[in-house]
């Protein structure tokens, strides 16, 4: 049996290496008129000024900041002739429910400034003087006196003689996100990360400053809620790659916890600066800080941008094709996520031109842009009514018709999801062409690695030699070859919202991984490349504008594409077996059969008229390698269809506030470690492999091939919890 897979292997590599030979020759799937119009239309010095405008603002959910670069982005779509653009508002309170997101209130700040006091040792002194006189003696003018050094102490402490740490109107980015006012002097202290309780013994932290590596959000119920601290400094580092703590001028975004009832402010600085600050502390040296914050959370709303460009054919224009990204984060924020934003845009604007033109034909289906807020955005379009908001530059006061919720899901065919698409040099960015859960086979992503693929040699060719038919090369932008990467399935994204099984829509996600800038002060539009910008725009827009117009199977171009796509997972299931025991050897060999069958039926969902198919999934399928399953294994379970979105959120915990209310404790496998994935991953697929056709063995079997061997009692354990809180039920079957 191993001999034929590898024979398999051998034949699909063959196969797949004469189909990428070929692509560096001809590109595919496209017409070589449309790709030429596409490669020499596509600007990525376009996207980059656009994406130095949005750089601009600090786009915190519901704020100023995100208005403003909503109102940047609708008239660039209305100045570029889309149709239907519309700012689309959903109320956003801390209680409203968007399937699995708790609706987080808006959050504006206006100032924030962090001082460390010096130079009034000697008007302490003072102050400890006339308090000593006024205790020994009945004098009625010391009251005059002590109350005179107080006030000077305070002009003091706001004196130019103090030393400006972090300013909110400067670097928007050192005020952790939902802090709230406040105007505090307080002593420094350092209780190492803060997370542990352990952390605080004969540490006195009532009425001061905490200084801790956590992020503040993590520290500030045992902080501030349980030891009484008057705020939080932190100095959290950037997510760990090989450049994890190695630049350490650099300061992280922070964020506090949005419901938690223990209200603070937390300011940002960086890892220099917190050495500094605990060789201090350590010595027994004394730091004042001041904090002054106006800042607050407030009822608002999530706003998402949208437009469209629509579909020609009568009975395809009713479906979608969508380009997604996510307007949000941090000032300057340019990789994460101005650029797949500004990224879209030059697919917008270059498909309407050439389509106003003639160069391109009208779609066969619509096509889609959206703009939101990181995955609660996603969700809200998804699940609610939004009402749409004038854009000020609007001259054309006519209704504008704008489908969202459950209805728009269902228009909505694929989508190519955009975050992180620039990184220079600078960043150490690799890019990745991203597939699907194994939950939800499609042969989507093969498209978009057929035209990567093809990038990728052409961009090599022209570095290695000068001579490319398409160089695809900014004039302002690198040389460098792009070295595209097809990659299995990471969360981390709106993709995560497109792909749960409760709207099963299937989604190519491009991003750069790692990024050792991403959420920090350095993260700007100077590392940003314009040829990146370029290049993943080609990408981008040749995957959607084809499937935009499929309608059929597709031919020998498409069935080439998918088979290169077979060849390189086949290769990347081979290395993984090799690292299971034998026990889980054929339950990936299964799965991978599995996923493959259904990437080759996906096809027939681009058909008209359309195939409804579930997840491919059959019991008859190899039916002598199936395990059987005793006990608890056999148990098979649904998902309810009312709860719509992983429980995976944004700045909310679906399961954990839930679980608490049903007396329902933590599940191990949140926390559990595979060979390729961890807990929230493993739970992601739990969920949507509960389909009412798996019983949960097969389910452990196929999150086991997809991240690694898992027991089953773990998996069982989930199960009941989310039975417990009503988001499964056991199935009838």
């Amino acid at each position: 049996m191993k001999r034929v897979c590898f024979g398999l292997i051998g034949a699909l590599f063959l196969f797949g290496g004469m189909a990428a030979a070929a692509w560096a020759q001809k590109a595919p799937l496209l017409s070589e008129k449309d790709i030429a119009a596409l490669a020499n239309e596509l600007s990525g010095e376009t996207a980059k000024r656009n994406l130095e405008g949005i750089a601009r603002f600090h786009r915190q959910r519901g704020s100023q900041g995100f208005h403003a670069a909503a109102e940047l982005v609708g008239e660039r779509l209305r100045a570029y002739g889309l149709s239907d653009v519309a700012i689309l508002q959903f109320p956003a309170d801390g209680k409203i429910l968007y399937g699995t997101q708790r609706s987080r209130p808006a959050w504006d700040a206006d100032v924030g400034e962090l001082w460390e006091l010096t130079g009034c040792e000697q008007v302490e002194i003072q102050m400890m003087i006339d308090r000593q006189l006024l205790a020994n003696a009945d004098i009625g003018n010391v009251q005059e006196m002590l109350d005179r050094s107080k006030r000077a102490h305070e002009d003091c402490r706001r004196s130019a003689s103090g030393m400006l740490l972090a300013s909110y109107a400067a670097e928007p980015i050192v005020l952790a996100e939902d802090s709230e006012s406040a105007n505090v002097t307080a002593d420094l202290v350092d209780v190492d990360e803060g997370t542990k309780e352990s952390d605080y013994p004969r540490k006195d932290v009532k009425g001061r400053i905490v200084l801790v590596s956590a992020q503040p959000g993590a520290v500030q119920d045992l902080a501030v809620g349980k030891f009484g601290a008057a705020g939080i400094v932190s100095y959290a580092q950037n997510q760990k790659t090989a450049w994890w703590g190695e630049d350490e001028n650099l300061v992280r975004w922070g964020h506090l916890d949005t419901f938690s009832p223990s209200k603070t402010f937390a300011f940002m600085v960086s890892l220099k600066v917190a050495r500094g600050f605990k060789e201090r502390l350590s010595r027994g040296e004394k730091i004042e800080l001041h904090a002054v914050v106006k800042a607050g959370q407030h009822p608002g709303n999530y706003e998402v941008v949208t437009a469209t460009i629509p579909g020609a054919d009568p009975q395809l224009k009713g479906e979608e094709i969508a380009f997604s990204c996510h307007l949000d984060h941090q000032r300057p924020g340019a990789n994460d996520n101005a650029s797949g934003c500004v990224t879209i845009l030059e697919v917008a604007r270059t498909l309407q031109k050439l389509i106003s033109t003639g160069a391109l034909d009208q779609p066969a289906r619509t096509i889609r842009f959206i703009f939101p807020p990181e995955i609660e955005g996603t969700l809200a379009l998804l699940n609610g009514d939004g009402h749409r908001l004038m854009l000020k530059e609007a001259q054309d006061p006519s209704p504008v018709s704008v489908i969202t919720g459950p209805q728009l899901a269902r228009h909505i065919k694929a989508v190519v999801h955009m975050d992180m698409v620039g990184g220079g040099p600078e960043t150490k960015a690799v890019f990745h062409v991203t597939r699907g859960p194994m939950s939800l086979p499609s042969f989507v992503h093969d498209v978009a690695w057929a035209f990567a693929d093809w990038v990728n040699e052409e961009s090599y060719q022209s570095a290695a030699t000068g001579k490319a038919d398409y160089p695809m090369v900014a004039p302002e932008g690198g040389k460098e070859p792009l070295r595209a990467e097809y990659s299995a399935y990471t969360m981390g994204s709106d993709h995560d919202v497109y792909q749960d099984s409760s709207f099963r829509i299937p989604a190519i996600y491009l991003n750069d991984w790692p990024d050792r800038y991403i959420h920090t002060n350095f993260d700007s539009a100077a590392n940003i490349d314009p040829t990146k910008l370029k290049r993943a725009a080609f990408i981008g827009a040749a995957s959607g504008y084809y499937l935009a117009n499929l309608n059929g199977t597709g031919g020998a171009a498409l069935s080439s594409a998918i088979i290169h796509g077979r060849n390189l997972r086949l290769l990347s299931f081979d290395r993984r077996s090799q690292q299971l025991p034998r026990e889980d050897v054929e339950p990936l060999r299964r799965s991978d059969a599995e996923y493959d069958a259904g990437i080759s039926n996906s096809v027939r969902q681009f058909s008209q008229p359309p195939t409804v198919l579930q997840v491919p999934y059959d019991r008859r399928l190899n039916p002598s390698s199936r395990p059987k399953a005793v006990g608890d294994g056999l148990v098979t379970y649904s998902r309810k269809n009312k709860l719509r979105g992983p429980l995976a959120v944004f700045g909310y915990d679906y399961f954990a506030d839930h679980a608490k209310a049903a007396g329902v404790g933590t599940p191990t496998l949140l926390s559990f470690e595979g060979l390729w994935g961890s807990g929230e991953e493993y739970a992601y697929e739990v969920l949507n492999f509960a389909d009412g056709k798996r019983n949960a063995q097969e389910i452990r079997d196929a999150v086991s091939a997809e991240y690694g061997p898992v027991p089953l009692e773990i998996v069982v354990e989930y199960l009941k919890a989310l039975e417990k809180i009503g988001v499964v039920e056991q199935a009838n079957n």
